[in-house]
């Protein structure tokens, strides 16, 4: 490196160049390099984009349709999200302007921190969660108040809150993620009234990343902005739903003077999202209702074998509610540190997860595995991990 480049690294702001990115990312990497590894660390849905959401994007590209649109997306798109919305949720947002088509929901929550996170604010996370909140937390130079719920099946619990805030009352935002990468737990409507509750007596952002919503097993999603509409910022999309995680189509919902100006940040880092994304969207919203069930019912029965499996080799795990991610504890008698038996787990198993640690306090001595893989890799994965125990026990 030249002394030029040296000398303008060190002009870098300090907030960007002190961030560390996810290490899952470069576990991955590290871990598909091994032959033969089957990989149970997928963070998006194995299917395809539905059909008939594909070809309304090819006959986008047959129309031209390759220029800007409005800022917040182009009004069909909005008005057929917030329709959405309504139909799968009971949301409601006025397109005009409470609504705002992001470049997938890690642009949404972007632009949501940068928008409200200054030097020095404290932003509340439950943990263990998506692991990508926290640099943009750090670049803006905001403090993360970290709150482990581990001990209390991963769900934050109302005293948990309750003693949180009391020790931090200026909090600036609490960050909610439900059903939750990378526990697939999720919240009850009640669960989350005893959270409104106190969230309440307080001037504070509640951002509510709801990406997984449409992939609960055993119940219905609640939101609670219905609680809370007046601090709620939602975020949602069809990455998980559709299978679109590539399209990058999320959804920023709230307030119209807030959603005013998180979109200020939106289009001064993205302008718009891509124009064909979006008209695949418009399809998607408008047709595609229903089109998460084929996924919803087959990642249940992927959950109750792997986590059913998993079980009965000693290994203890809550069940999912939702997602297809579930976690489990490394067994007392095997490595404890979870990277270091990650690492164990792909290099003489030949099955690949991630280690707990990399989704904040509370994933210690956890592993996550991800049942976005076939059945086929499931029962193959089970097989050679008894094999592994038995071998580690001899």
């Amino acid at each position: 490196m030249s002394d030029k480049v040296n000398a303008l690294l060190e002009r870098i702001k300090p907030s960007v160049k002190n961030t560390q990115m996810a290490q899952v990312f470069k576990y991955n990497e590290e871990i598909s390099k091994i032959p033969g590894v089957i990989k149970l660390t997928l963070g998006e849905p194995d299917f395809n984009t539905p059909e008939h959401v594909k070809e309304a994007g090819v006959q986008a590209i047959r129309d031209n349709k390759s220029h800007y649109t409005a800022t917040a997306g182009d009004p069909k798109v909005r008005q057929a999200a917030a329709q959405y919305l309504k139909q799968k949720y009971d949301q409601d947002y006025d397109p005009e302007n409470e609504l705002v088509i992001t470049a997938g929901v890690t642009g949404g929550m972007y632009a949501t921190l940068t928008s409200i996170v200054s030097e020095g604010d404290e932003v509340l996370i439950p943990t263990p969660i998506f692991p990508l909140y926290f640099p943009i937390v750090k670049t803006n130079q905001g403090k993360i108040v970290y709150m482990n719920t581990a001990e209390n099946n991963f769900l934050l619990s109302p005293e948990q809150l309750e003693n949180t805030l009391q020790a931090h009352p200026r909090a600036k935002a609490i960050i909610l993620n439900f059903p939750s990468n990378p526990t697939g737990m999720t919240y009850t409507k009640e669960q989350l009234t005893a959270l409104a509750d106190i969230l309440r007596k307080y001037d504070i952002f509640v951002i509510s990343d709801e990406i997984y919503s449409d992939l609960i097993f055993d119940q219905k999603h609640y939101s609670i902005s219905h609680l809370l509409p007046d601090q709620t910022i939602v975020l949602n999309g069809l990455s998980k739903s559709h299978a679109m995680t590539g399209w990058r189509v999320g959804i920023i919902a709230g307030p119209a003077p807030l959603v005013e100006q998180i979109e200020k940040i939106h289009e001064l880092s993205v302008t718009s999202i891509t124009t064909v994304a979006q008209y695949a969207a418009l399809e998607a919203f408008q047709n595609g209702l229903n089109d998460s069930e084929p996924m919803r019912v087959e990642y249940k029965k992927r959950r109750d074998y792997l986590h059913d499996a998993l079980v009965k080799l000693g290994i203890e795990c809550s069940k999912p509610q939702g997602t297809f991610y579930l976690m489990a504890k490394i067994p007392g008698d095997l490595e404890q540190d979870d990277f270091k038996f990650s690492m164990q787990l792909a290099k003489e198993a030949k099955v690949a997860v991630i280690p707990g640690s990399s989704f904040g306090p509370g994933g210690e001595g956890y592993v996550r595995f991800s049942y976005a893989a076939s059945m086929d890799d499931l029962t193959n994965a089970i097989a050679r991990i008894e094999k592994f125990l038995k071998a580690k026990r001899a």
